[in-house]
């Protein structure tokens, strides 16, 4: 049976991601195939869309490696994310289904539960999947999948520190859902700007050695051993 080349993409974006594969660090296709169990031609359709995500880059006399991405390459990422993320909020307002607004409830209920017994490991997952489901939330595929590529990409590039204050955090959060729920499309927006713009400030850089402060040009790098 075939293994579709987007599992073989998720998977490789996965281990990317958590640092498997560190970058600027060769990925063959043979490597890949072999890691994964499939052949490599799924292999090789997934890192062209990589490639196209930004995770991948081609190297001449290297093939495809794991892209360095640079620090204002990493801020910019932020920036987008502040822009992006209230407008899926607003969009949310007015495109949001019964189905959306329960998940979201749900989720705050069960972030607010967790921030009052301290348990900050739930709090991470219960985070990302609010923002997914919000963006999903807003009935527009493109943004989804904006926004989707932005969280697998910060993650990738930034460690993040709990909230100070992850009560006051969630309740953020149920503002936001509040203001949906209601339609109140501007209140959506603002209150998800902000949110956006503290949560900004818990996000460092990782180490040296998982981000360039320059950038080389690309198809002119010599292969690394």
């Amino acid at each position: 049976m075939r293994i579709p080349a987007h599992s073989v993409c998720t998977a490789i974006r996965d281990d990317i991601v958590s640092g498997v594969f560190e970058r600027g660090s060769r990925l063959t296709e043979e490597q890949l195939a072999r890691r994964y169990g499939v052949s490599r031609v799924p292999v090789r359709e997934a890192l062209r869309t990589l490639e196209s995500e930004g995770f991948v880059t081609t190297r001449r006399h290297a093939g495809a490696c794991v892209a360095e991405p640079t620090e204002q390459e990493a801020a910019d990422l932020l920036e987008v994310r502040m822009l992006l993320e209230p407008l899926g909020a607003a969009r949310a307002a007015k495109r949001r289904t019964e189905a959306h607004l329960k998940v979201l409830r749900g989720l705050v209920r069960l972030g607010q539960e967790r921030a009052r017994r301290g348990q900050g490991e739930d709090l991470r997952s219960l985070g990302g999947w609010f923002h997914e489901t919000l963006a999903q939330a807003s009935g527009s595929p493109g943004l989804t999948a904006l926004l989707t590529q932005l969280r697998h990409k910060i993650t990738w590039m930034y460690a993040v520190d709990q909230p100070a204050k992850p009560i006051e955090s969630w309740a953020e959060h149920g503002a936001i859902v509040d203001a949906v729920a209601r339609g109140d499309v501007e209140r959506a927006r603002a209150l998800t700007a902000l949110h956006a713009e503290r949560a900004t400030a818990a996000h460092r850089l990782r180490g040296p050695e998982r981000v360039r402060t320059s950038q080389h040009a690309v198809n002119t790098a010599s292969a690394r051993n």
